[in-house]
């Protein structure tokens, strides 16, 4: 809890010092209002709601597209994330790793073969195929670049408190899926999809431990709102969007949901200050 204006010093009587890094999970392409083109980055991202809630002063440098790479060198003509942070930043969330496992991709492979053998698992055993889970192994070469992130944001923001944001369900947490053409996924590789989230999840969790950086949690609160469900119950877009949302990502509800675990996050440990 921030002290009272008579009795604050002059560190904390200053807005605080926010920076937003990540992708597209964070940056939030096509929900309106879109303010950077080259980021496809929305006014009404999670960064953006939880500088709003916390009358913070964001610098919001997410960008779509982004891997752990892209925050310390230029993402095109996009500057590298990193250098945003500097020591008077008080407060830095991250959403990023999924484009280093290249989730999309899987995504995409699933997606083309879920046409020949729509009652099966053919992403899965595609795979998985020989013993070895491809996903899991791009999970766990992610996880020293998650905590590079991590140390490397310590390094030039020393004072800042660092939360790991999490990724929401994109698929249903039950494991059995849905028949809809936005969501062209073979009714066994559900669970398998559901399970990778989770992996990554876990791992950034426990990067973030090891850390000393607090994991924010967005994929419980999202539960029953992954692109399986209708329109106005699903908080993450299908393959088949509404206008205002990209695909397989959060739309305006989804962003909220994120910034309202992030500002969660914030009241367990104390506030936007680090202690």
């Amino acid at each position: 809890m921030l002290p009272s204006a008579a009795h604050a010093t002059p560190h904390h009587a200053r807005s605080l010092d926010y920076v937003a890094l990540g992708d597209s999970y964070a940056a939030a392409p096509g929900v309106p209002e879109q303010i950077d083109p080259a980021c496809a980055r929305s006014s009404s991202n999670y960064p953006h709601l939880v500088a709003a809630r916390n009358k913070a002063r964001l610098t919001d440098v997410t960008c779509s597209g982004a891997t752990t790479a892209d925050l310390a060198v230029a993402q095109g003509a996009v500057p590298a994330q990193y250098d945003a942070l500097s020591r008077k930043t008080d407060l830095v969330t991250v959403s990023i790793g999924g484009n280093d496992i290249g989730f999309s991709k899987v995504l995409g492979r699933c997606a083309a073969l879920a046409a020949g053998a729509p009652s099966a698992s053919p992403c899965r055993d595609d795979l998985t195929q020989g013993g070895a889970d491809q996903v899991e192994q791009s999970i766990a070469a992610t996880a020293p670049k998650i905590s590079r992130v991590i140390a490397e944001i310590r390094s030039r923001a020393p004072r800042a408190r660092i939360l790991m944001v999490g990724y929401p369900s994109l698929f249903p947490d039950s494991g059995v899926g849905c028949t809809s053409p936005g969501v062209p996924i073979a009714a066994g590789d559900f669970a398998f999809l559901r399970d990778k989230t989770k992996a990554l999840n876990a791992m950034i969790a426990r990067r973030a431990e090891l850390g000393g950086a607090t994991y924010v949690d967005t994929y419980t609160p999202t539960i029953n709102h992954d692109m399986c469900r209708p329109v106005g119950e699903r908080w993450i877009e299908n393959l088949a969007p509404q206008p205002q949302a990209a695909p397989v990502h959060p739309n305006a509800q989804g962003e909220q949901a994120m910034a309202k675990a992030v500002n969660r996050a914030l009241s367990r440990c104390g506030g936007a200050h680090r202690v």
